[in-house]
């Protein structure tokens, strides 16, 4: 029997050898796949078979240690190692990397699970999906202004294509440029300026302004019709140095007459000097050439969506074709205390287990940030592998030649009996 012993620690050793080259050529096989983490293998010793146990001193006689004979290995982890790959740049917006211990939210066949892949595509339906087994990335949708809801309650990304941005009347215009100091009373000069009402409609509005005294212009708008104008009329005046005084009228009000609401347009002409002594800017009045503008009006038309973009924080932006770009979705990830202790479902998903501990919803940005145009590669380093496969090699030939000699030893004790 005490050869047995090392023939059953040898078919041991064998076996856990087997094992570890299974997880060596798991990650080699998966060197190129998007995301995936690679396994280790660590053993353990098996029980030891006690010959004699230990004696204590005595008065006239010192102690004895226990005599044990190890009876082989086991196999003690099989751990996946949650480093970080390189993340490699696609060009594909909808592709996604995480740079931290965070993973995807995805549903698949209305279960909860956890990857790292981010192979995203929009399908047919508008749904942000794992374009390798259609598992539904999960996040938050944001309102129709682009505000993103509170908590942690997920749901799947699916952005339209047929979404629209509404349209949004004009409250503000800003106008600069120079009145001419040097013109008549009663010369004019005017400036136009494209608005939008409550349903989108642009609308031209013309303001003309005429000297009525030095350092004193009025000014009055015009819209075509069918428009009308309600409040529209004041005077502007400036100080001896050209700069802006006063600007009244405000607010221009008209009434668009084709189904809209009235429209209420705040004119900035510039900062007054009393507020902003020695300021030029916005409408002044110097020697030369009378050239108002309107520099810019906050309303637009409605817009079909474009493109989308996805930030850092994971949120899912839409640029539209009035120029407004408006948020669509937050997406989310999630964070494990023990994500060693998550169990593999194939596909590069996880799932919790009794030992990952619960999940945390997190918003990108502080511990884990998404990058858009990029896929996470796999962990799984080459000349480490092979580095493992020769000690597995070499552990399985030496076990191999204990149960051969074991053999040997067993094979003079039945020779005796010649």
């Amino acid at each position: 029997m005490a050869f047995l012993r090392s023939l059953f620690a040898g078919v041991s050793g064998l076996k856990a050898h087997q094992l570890m080259m299974d997880v060596i050529g798991n990650n080699i096989a998966n060197v190129n796949t998007i995301g995936f983490k690679a396994g280790r293998t660590t053993f353990s010793e098996l029980y030891a078979q006690t010959l004699k146990s230990a004696t204590q001193p005595v008065a006239n006689n010192g102690g004895t240690n226990p005599i044990q004979v190890g009876v082989g290995v086991s196999v003690n982890t099989l751990d996946t190692l949650f480093s970080q790959g390189n993340i490699e740049t696609t060009g594909q917006t909808t592709d996604l990397a995480i740079s931290g211990p965070a993973f995807f939210v995805v549903n698949k066949d209305g279960k909860t699970l956890y990857t790292r892949v981010g192979t995203f595509q929009l399908d047919s339906t508008g749904k942000m999906v794992n374009s390798g087994d259609g598992s539904v990335l999960q996040g938050k949708m944001a309102d129709a202004t682009g505000n993103i809801p509170s908590g942690t309650s997920l749901q799947d990304i699916q952005i339209s294509q047929d979404m629209q941005s509404p349209s949004k009347a004009t409250t503000t215009a800003k106008f600069a440029g120079n009145l001419d100091a040097s013109a008549a009373v009663g010369d004019t000069s005017s400036a136009s300026v494209s608005v939008f009402d409550s349903l989108g409609n642009p609308q031209t509005v013309t303001l003309t302004f005429t000297k009525t005294a030095d350092n004193t212009w009025n000014w009055n708008a015009a819209v075509p019709a069918p428009a009308t104008i309600t409040a529209g009329a004041g005077t502007i005046t400036f100080n001896s140095d050209g700069t802006l005084n006063s600007f009244t009228g405000n607010p221009l009000t008209f009434n668009p007459n084709d189904g809209a609401a009235p429209v209420s347009i705040a004119l900035d002409a510039g900062t007054p000097t009393a507020a902003a002594p020695g300021v030029f800017e916005g409408i002044t009045q110097t020697s030369g050439t009378s050239s108002v503008t309107a520099r810019e009006q906050d309303g637009y038309a409605a817009g079909a969506l474009s493109n989308i973009s996805i930030d850092a924080n994971g949120r899912v932006l839409g640029t539209f074709t009035n120029g407004t770009v408006l948020t669509l979705a937050q997406v989310m990830l999630a964070e494990f205390s023990n994500p060693g202790g998550l169990m593999r479902t194939g596909e590069n998903c996880y799932d919790i287990s009794g030992n990952s501990g619960t999940p945390a919803v997190i918003t990108p940005g502080d511990t884990s940030k998404i990058q858009s145009g990029a896929l996470e590669q796999s962990n799984v380093d080459l000349s480490e592998e092979f580095t493992n496969m020769i000690t597995a090699q070499r552990g399985f030939q030496a076990n191999a030649r204990v149960i051969t000699t074991s053999d040997q030893f067993l094979q003079v004790v039945v020779d005796l009996k010649r």
